[in-house]
């Protein structure tokens, strides 16, 4: 299966025997309820092991679950509902394999706590979703973690300079959250690399249907599954992707937690599991125990959603590019930032990395400031008024008084917000009614902000 799209809809596939709850019967005790042998019926969606554990049918079973075996036995720690929908996943960015948690910050915050400890540091780009950045700048310091920021997330020299003996990690969005300015992935990914350092990507913007970072040189990717791969608006999720290149040798000296045998003596993550230490240790020492564990509902229906990501995305990603070249040219609106357009500083690289569509999450800024904004948010009516992005609905934010609430004037103004700045998360519906609707928004910005006088 190579296309995409049969990807997304066949790649993983469901666990039909979990082990316990949900096991097939054994034939003998087929045979003593029937004389003729009892076919399973063999599910064709994902079925949902909505269970705190797993039955051991053994005692040896247990102890070997314990001591590193395969199976379920708890669903914090693993569900077949949730690993079909990492399979999936990972095979769609072309992973070699995935950790399913309950949100995408939590995704983040699993990722950076499987490679960096008290000490050390992350290198990020500053064009961040903002609770990313509260992470970095509040969370992890408490920890002993601290962070670094790199202004232009696309000049490789940049990263390079900023680099300290205490570096661990490289962070950056694929399509920043929401100034549309893009990194270059590939050029980061060579720093990362030449330096011994692990390059972590959010995805979430691009999805993997536009963009497949460790094609580009990622070794982690991270996801808010709530977001596109869901597509419907309806549960959280999040979820790490393992490029499966770890290399102890190269790494190890800077990674000594994946190459130091365990607190009993036994053999390293390294040893065990190779190329996917990183992962491998987000999933057995980081996530069941900081316990961002997902509901195995909200698993499916996450993988329901990724069935039609790619008819989703490049629906949302053509209009919203007819969206930004309308808002582009309307005497209300003061500048468009979509990398899509080729007014854009990031247009190259968009159409270097993402030549099937530029995403569908972008600001604009209009005259008038803050009530020109108000007025906009509180007219339209197709565009819903929340804080969410990927929704199959459109969708508009105030970031100055929302998301980024907390940032200086200055410290929003660097990062392109602005007092008439608004985020627009395009959604399915037709382009003729959001036209219409965001018509209807300009006008009233436009009657809100006062005349001249002469």
């Amino acid at each position: 299966m190579t296309g995409f799209a049969t990807r997304q809809v066949h790649a993983g596939g469901a666990e039909r025997d979990a082990g316990g709850a949900g096991a097939a019967q054994s034939a003998s005790q087929s045979a003593a309820r029937s004389t003729a042998p009892e076919r399973r019926p063999t599910p064709r969606a994902t079925p949902v092991y909505l269970t705190a554990g797993f039955e051991f049918e053994e005692w040896e079973q247990a102890g070997g679950h314990f001591g590193g075996g395969q199976g379920y036995a708890y669903t914090r720690t693993g569900n077949p509902t949730t690993t079909a929908v990492e399979r999936r996943i990972a095979a769609l960015e072309g992973g070699a394999d995935a950790l399913f948690v309950a949100s995408g910050q939590a995704a983040v915050t699993v990722a950076l706590l499987g490679l960096v400890a008290a000490g050390q540091r992350v290198l990020a780009a500053a064009s961040l979703y903002e609770g990313t950045r509260g992470l970095l700048l509040e969370n992890l310091p408490r920890l002993g973690i601290e962070a670094d920021f790199v202004d232009d997330a696309a000049d490789p020299a940049a990263w390079e300079r900023a680099i300290r003996p205490e570096t661990r990690v490289l962070f950056l969005e694929s399509i920043p959250n929401a100034r549309n300015d893009l990194p270059d992935l590939a050029a980061v990914a060579d720093v990362a690399h030449a330096n011994g350092l692990a390059l972590v990507v959010d995805n979430t913007l691009a999805t993997p249907y536009l963009l497949r970072p460790i094609e580009h040189g990622a070794d982690v990717v991270v996801h808010s599954a709530s977001k596109f791969l869901a597509g419907h608006g309806s549960v959280l999720g999040g979820v790490v992707v393992d490029s499966g290149t770890f290399d102890a040798a190269a790494s190890g000296a800077l990674y000594p937690h994946l190459v130091a045998p365990s607190r009993t003596g036994g053999a390293s993550v390294a040893a065990r599991h190779g190329g996917l230490a990183r992962l491998a240790y987000a999933r057995e020492t980081v996530a069941p125990r900081f316990g961002p564990t997902p509901s195995p509902l909200n698993a499916f229906l996450v993988g329901q959603g990724i069935e039609t990501l790619s008819l989703r995305v490049a629906r949302q990603s053509a209009t919203a590019l007819e969206v930004a070249r309308w808002l582009a040219f309307r005497p209300e609106v003061a500048s468009v930032d979509y990398c899509g357009l080729d007014s854009s500083p990031s247009y190259a690289l968009a159409k270097r990395y993402l030549p099937d569509g530029q995403g569908s999450v972008f600001t604009f800024t209009l005259h008038g400031g803050a009530p020109a904004a108000r007025a906009f948010v509180e007219a339209v009516e197709v565009v819903t008024h929340m804080t969410h992005i990927g929704d199959v609905r459109s969708l508009v934010l105030h970031p100055a008084s929302t998301s980024h609430v907390l940032r200086t004037p200055a410290e929003q103004a660097t990062s392109g917000v602005h007092p008439g700045t608004l985020r627009l998360s395009i959604g399915i519906e037709d382009l003729p009614d959001l036209l219409a609707d965001l018509e209807r928004g300009l006008g009233s910005a436009s009657r809100a902000v006062p005349e001249e006088t002469p």
